[in-house]
């Protein structure tokens, strides 16, 4: 069997761009240490982690030998045109150097930008605003001893009319649901971890999920499968496709990214599985299979 090459933790129908400065300077930032995560001393050890989880480098590093990590210029190509991931190191004026702590949550937790008006969806502010405050301080805090690159983040380069924000507000009204994850009161711990991983940090359901015509996602097949960025296929991760994968097989992929028959995942699963899942914590490791066997069999869809 082989899962298809589709990004797990990765952007949803485009990469949107965290791109645009603002004036301020960061406030400390402090936060207990991540429900699940590693011990580590320091905010930005944790944040550390929290990125590698939510796979941050593969979106904001540029596809090509001796790319400068988190400098933006990795391209996705959509039926909306191409969205390039930004520069989010702490350059002043390049990156995000300029931006308050504020800035930063209010971005991935309501999708706004320093200057207040929207980001386009294809950002997973959807998924990420349900990443818990500590979590995001902690992330800040990593985010801010990145090495400053003066890399200028590429323009995104959209057909008409969907280089405009302002009709994001309504498909935000329509399709996204601001608010911190909770766990579900009937679910075991390791499966509201997995759950936490998947939904917000993860944010899985943004490929793994079909979306309409406007790309607001279709909540009724969540993680279902079928076609998903770029036009590829995507894995149903639902008991219904991974009925044929045991723990050990599902804990191998994630960590090699070696299917039970023998095939080896390629492109943006191969770095999905290099940069993020097989960094995991063998307990996140395994709350994350717990809750993907938790969930409903949905059918795989018609191709």
């Amino acid at each position: 069997m082989r899962v298809l090459a589709a990004r797990v933790i990765a952007v949803p129908i485009a990469i949107l761009a965290l791109s645009v400065p603002a004036s301020g300077q960061a406030p400390a930032a402090k936060a207990a240490p991540a429900k699940g995560a590693p011990a580590a001393q320091t905010a930005a050890a944790r944040g550390e982690y929290l990125m590698k989880a939510g796979g941050c480098l593969g979106c904001h590093t540029a596809e090509k030998k001796d790319a400068v990590p988190f400098a933006g210029g990795r391209g996705l190509t959509t039926p909306f045109g191409t969205f390039y991931g930004p520069n989010i190191t702490p350059h002043p004026s390049a990156g995000i150097g300029g931006w308050t702590e504020a800035q930063f949550v209010r971005a991935m937790r309501h999708g706004e930008r320093p200057d207040g008006s929207n980001y386009f969806p294809a950002f997973p502010y959807p998924s990420f605003t349900k990443i818990n405050d500590a979590d995001l301080k902690d992330l800040w805090a990593y985010l801010r001893t990145l090495p400053p690159s003066a890399q200028a983040s590429q323009a995104h380069d959209l057909k008409f009319p969907f280089g405009f924000r302002f009709p994001v507000t309504i498909w935000k009204w329509l399709f996204f649901t601001p608010g911190v994850f909770a766990d579900a009161p009937q679910a075991t711990a390791a499966v509201n971890r997995g759950a936490y991983l998947v939904q917000a940090l993860g944010h899985c359901g943004e490929c793994h999920t079909p979306r309409n015509f406007m790309g607001g996602p279709n909540k009724d097949r969540f993680l279902a499968g079928g076609k998903g960025p770029e036009s590829k296929r995507v894995a149903n991760l639902t008991p219904t496709g991974l009925k044929k994968w045991n723990d050990k097989d599902l804990q191998e992929f994630l960590l090699t990214g070696l299917s039970p028959d023998g095939d080896v995942t390629a492109e943006s699963m191969g770095e999905v599985v290099t940069n993020t899942t097989s960094k995991l914590t063998p307990p996140d490791l395994a709350a994350l299979i717990a809750y993907l066997r938790s969930l409903a069999s949905l059918p795989n869809e018609a191709k």
